[in-house]
C-alpha cells in the first residue's frame, strides 16, 4: 500500500522520543510519500509561492530538524531491523548553506567564528539536477546529489533526544551516500520501531566542514519500509549504489572509526567466510574509511565496500 504524508502541523516534530505518538501505522513492505521542510522550518513549492513556516506539534523548547512522523510499523520489535528503502528523492527548487561566524571547532580551527556568518543560497533545477549559487561576486554551478540527513527509528533511552547527534538507532547520519536506490538497516529498539525522517540535502561533500549541506526541502521523497526479522544489528549498515556501508558514531574520531571498521569487517566475514584477522587484511585492500561528518558533535566515520570490488 502507498500512503502519502501531507506537510502539516500535526505531522512534524523536532526531537525523537519513544513516548510520541504515531501518526501513521503501516505494514511491513507499505511505500510512503511525502515532502519535507527545508531545514529552517519552511517550505515554497515554487518561486512563485510565498515560504510558508511551520512549527513542531510537539512544541520543544529548541525543535532540531523538522522531521515527519513518526511512522509505526505493526509487527515490528525490539531485536529486529527496519529496512528503509529510498526509491526517489526530488529537491525543491532552492537551498541555502552557511559557513563562519559561530563558535564551532571547525571555525575556531579556522579562524572564522568572529566573521559574518555567510549564507549561500542555491537555486536547484530538479529536471537537471543542478544548483547555482553566488560566492563573492561569482557565480558557482554544481551537480546535485539529493539524500536525507535524518533517517532514524526512536531510541529505547526515556525522554526527549536532540535530532542532532547521529546514534545507534540512526538518525542525523548526514552520510552522502544514502541516494535514491539505497536502504538503510536501522537496528529497531523499541514495538513498532518509530520511523521519523527529515533533513534533505541537495549536495554534500565528506565531512560537510562547514556544518551544513546545501540545505533544501524535498519536493518527493518515497520510501518503503519493511521489517527484517533476517538480520541482527546494534548499528546502522546500509546498501547504497556505491557500495555496501557500516557506521561508527563518536566524538572521538579514532572511535568512530573503530566502530565503522569492526562493523564492516564483522559484514566481510559473513559474506566470505573467513576469519577476523583475515577480513581486516582483505578490508584493507579493498575498503575505504570515509569521514561522514564532523561538525554534529557526535563525529562519524563510514566503511565503504565497493560493489564487485572483491571476488572469489
Amino acid at each position: 500500500m502507498i500512503h502519502k504524508l501531507e506537510l502539516e502541523t500535526k505531522n512534524l516534530h523536532g526531537s525523537f522520543n519513544n513516548e510520541y505518538e504515531p501518526i501513521l501505522t503501516i505494514d511491513s513492505g507499505d511505500t510512503i510519500q511525502l515532502k519535507t521542510l527545508d531545514i529552517q522550518w519552511g517550505y515554497s513549492g515554487s518561486k512563485q509561492e510565498e515560504r510558508t513556516t511551520f512549527v513542531s506539534r510537539e512544541k520543544e523548547e529548541k525543535p532540531g530538524h523538522p522531521m515527519i512522523g513518526p511512522v509505526s510499523i505493526r509487527n515490528a520489535k525490539p531485536g529486529m531491523v527496519l529496512e528503509v528503502r529510498v526509491n526517489e528523492l526530488i529537491p525543491g527548487w532552492y537551498g541555502r548553506n552557511w559557513a563562519g561566524g559561530i563558535p564551532s571547532w571547525q571555525n575556531e580551527k579556522l579562524g572564522l567564528i568572529d566573521t559574518e556568518r555567510l549564507q549561500v543560497d542555491w537555486e536547484l533545477d530538479a529536471t537537471t539536477m543542478t544548483g547555482s549559487g553566488k560566492i563573492g561576486g561569482q557565480t558557482f554551478h554544481v551537480g546535485l546529489s539529493p539524500f536525507m540527513g535524518v533517517m532514524g527509528v526512536a531510541p529505547v533511552d526515556p525522554g526527549i533526544h536532540s535530532t542532532s547527534p547521529p546514534r545507534y538507532c540512526g538518525g542525523n547520519i548526514d552520510c552522502k551516500e544514502l541516494v535514491r536506490g539505497s536502504s538503510i538497516f536501522l537496528p529497531i529498539t523499541v514495538e513498532g520501531a518509530l520511523f521519523s525522517i527529515g533533513d534533505g540535502h541537495a549536495l554534500q561533500g565528506d565531512g560537510e566542514s562547514s556544518g551544513t549541506a546545501i540545505e533544501c526541502p524535498m519536493d518527493v521523497v518515497d520510501i518503503t519500509l519493511r521489517v527484517r526479522d533476517d538480520m541482527e544489528l546494534t548499528m546502522p549498515r546500509a546498501n547504497t549504489p556505491a557500495g555496501w556501508i557500516t557506521f561508527g558514531f563518536n566524538e572521538d574520531l579514532n572511535e568512530a572509526a573503530a566502530v565503522a571498521l569492526d562493523e564492516m569487517v564483522m559484514l566481510m566475514q559473513q559474506f566470505y567466510g573467513i576469519q577476523k584477522v583475515e577480513a581486516t587484511a582483505l578490508a584493507s585492500v579493498a575498503v575505504d574509511l570515509r569521514i561522514t561528518q564532523v561538525v554534529n558533535g557526535v563525529k562519524g566515520v563510514h566503511a565503504i565496500l565497493p560493489h564487485g570490488a572483491i571476488r572469489k
